[in-house]
């Protein structure tokens, strides 16, 4: 069994680009493109503990943020098995992460994701 640790520097990039354009949607009031940006960090970083727990975290922030107890209850477990699941790469590959969805569902990437994973070597 193959144990899953910290984002590859050629992933990270493109990880910490997602998460500066949710920081920058979200301090403008654009919180659907805000969120957008933190589902495609979630595709991006959800096979890293650390960096899929901090997503399912902002995700839990955010859902305080539009009072959303959904969002807010749909976090909870994320954030504490999300992790968990990418060290032993057990995870929905796709799964943008918010409760609107099932937790262990997996997703089609789109294709510029896809492109990022090719470009980054992770497959």
């Amino acid at each position: 069994m193959k144990f899953y640790t910290s984002i590859p520097k050629e992933l990270k990039i493109y990880f910490n680009t997602e998460l500066n354009n949710y920081r920058i949607e979200y301090s403008n009031g654009n919180l659907l493109n805000a969120w957008n940006h933190l589902e495609r960090a979630h595709i991006i970083g959800q096979s890293y503990p650390y960096n899929h727990t901090f997503v399912h975290l902002k995700m839990l922030q955010f859902g305080f943020k539009i009072k959303s107890k959904k969002e807010i209850l749909g976090q909870i477990p994320r954030l504490l098995f999300g992790g968990i699941m990418s060290f032993v790469g057990k995870i929905p590959v796709g799964n943008p992460g918010g409760a609107n969805v099932p937790p262990l569902k997996p997703f089609p990437i789109e294709k510029e994701l896809q492109d990022i994973f090719n470009k980054a070597g992770v497959n």
